[in-house]
C-alpha cells in the first residue's frame, strides 16, 4: 500500500487553517519590510564612495545616524610614507592658526599639530614688541615639535589683508627674516580644495570655506572653478542677511548638478558648528541642517545664513567638516 505523506493525512479544515496562517505570515513580513525601508528613507541614510588606501577605492561606506541627529563619514586618507615635517602659520582676519603636517613626495599628508585662534593683535592688546615676542614664542613651540625652521611658512589670508593691523604683523615677520605669502580669495579657495577634497570625490562634490572676510566656493570641472561670496563678518559692512543670502545662493547655483552630492566645508563658523556635534576625536563631522543651529552670536548666526544659502542653492544634504584641513595646508602641498 502506498504510504501517505503527513500533509495528505490532514483533514481539509486543518489544511485550510494552515494555509490561512501562512498567507497572514507572508503579508505581515511584507508589511514589516516595507516599514523598515520607509524608516530608512526618513532617516536619510545615504551610501557614498569611501577610500581607505588604494585597495579600498570604489568601495561603499554608509553615512548613517549613529545616534539621534548624528551621521558619520567614514573616509580614511592614505598615510604618508617617509614624509617630512612642514609647518605653516596663517595670519587670518580673526587671529593666528598654525599647522604642522607630515607630508611625503606624493603629497599624502597627516596632521601632527594644530593650533587655532591665537591672537596677539586683533584683541587690541599688542604693540610691535609684543607681536615680535609672541611670534617668537609661537614659532619656538613649533620648533620644539621637531620642525625645522626652514620648513616654517607664513600665509596672510585674503580677509586678513583687509585689516590695517595686518601690515604691522607682516612688517615684524619680515624683520625676523621670514617670507610672508599673500594669497587672493581665488588662490585661497583653490588651496582649500587641494587640501580638503579627496580625489575619489572630485567628480561628485564641492568645497566651501566660510571665512570671516569672504566665502570661497570651489569645484572641479576639467579645471578648478571658483566663486566668491561675503564672509561671516558681513554685518560689519552693514550688509543685510537677505542680501548676503541671495549673493551666496547665486554663487552656489553655478555648481554643476553632478558635483552637488557632498560638500566638504571648512572655516571658522563651520568649526563652531561641528564642535557642537563632534563625537570623540572623529576626523570628519557631518553638520546638521542649518535650521538646527540656534545661536545669539552674530558671527555664527551670519555664518549659518551663508550655510543656508549654499544648501538651498545646491539641495546638498551632506556637509562634511574636516577637523584637520585648512587652506594653508593646501599651500604646503603646492610648494
Amino acid at each position: 500500500m502506498e504510504k501517505k505523506s503527513a500533509w495528505a493525512k490532514l483533514s481539509w479544515p486543518i489544511k485550510a487553517i494552515l494555509v490561512i496562517i501562512f498567507i497572514i505570515g507572508v503579508g505581515y513580513w511584507s508589511y514589516k519590510s516595507g516599514r523598515l525601508d520607509a524608516e530608512a528613507n526618513i532617516l536619510n541614510t545615504k551610501t557614498i564612495a569611501s577610500t581607505e588606501g588604494k585597495n579600498n577605492i570604489g568601495s561603499t561606506t554608509p553615512i548613517t545616524p549613529a545616534v539621534k541627529d548624528h551621521r558619520t563619514f567614514n573616509y580614511k586618507p592614505e598615510k604618508p610614507v617617509n614624509g617630512e615635517y612642514k609647518g605653516v602659520i596663517e595670519v587670518g582676519a580673526s587671529g593666528f592658526n598654525s599647522f604642522i603636517v607630515n607630508v611625503d613626495q606624493k603629497k599624502r599628508w597627516e596632521i601632527i599639530s594644530k593650533d587655532f585662534g591665537k591672537s596677539f593683535v586683533y584683541e587690541g592688546m599688542a604693540s610691535a614688541a609684543d607681536i615680535r615676542m609672541g611670534l617668537k614664542d609661537y614659532i619656538g613651540g613649533m620648533l620644539d615639535k621637531g620642525l625645522k625652521s626652514k620648513n616654517i611658512h607664513f600665509v596672510i589670508s585674503s580677509g586678513a589683508q583687509k585689516e590695517p593691523k595686518t601690515a604691522l604683523i607682516t612688517s615684524e615677520l619680515k624683520k625676523m627674516g621670514f617670507v610672508v605669502n599673500l594669497v587672493t580669495p581665488e588662490e585661497e579657495g583653490k588651496l582649500a580644495l587641494k587640501c580638503v577634497l579627496p580625489e575619489t570625490y572630485a567628480d561628485s562634490s564641492f568645497v566651501v570655506d566660510i571665512g570671516s572676510g569672504n566665502t570661497k566656493i570651489c569645484w572641479v570641472d576639467k579645471s578648478v572653478k571658483f566663486e566668491e561670496a561675503p564672509g561671516s563678518k558681513y554685518y560689519e559692512k552693514d550688509m543685510k542677511d537677505q542680501d548676503v543670502y541671495d549673493l551666496v545662493k547665486h554663487a552656489a547655483e553655478k555648481i554643476p548638478a553632478a558635483r552637488r552630492k557632498i560638500c566638504f566645508i571648512i572655516g571658522g563658523v563651520p568649526f563652531e558648528l561641528a564642535n557642537q556635534g563632534r563625537k570623540g576625536q572623529e576626523r570628519y563631522t557631518v553638520l546638521k541642517d542649518p535650521t538646527k543651529y540656534k545661536t545669539d552670536k552674530i558671527k555664527i548666526k551670519s555664518g549659518v545664513n551663508i550655510y543656508q544659502g549654499i544648501k538651498d542653492a545646491t539641495d546638498c544634504h551632506t556637509f562634511v567638516f574636516d577637523w584637520d584641513s585648512n587652506f594653508t595646508i593646501g599651500f604646503l602641498l603646492s610648494i
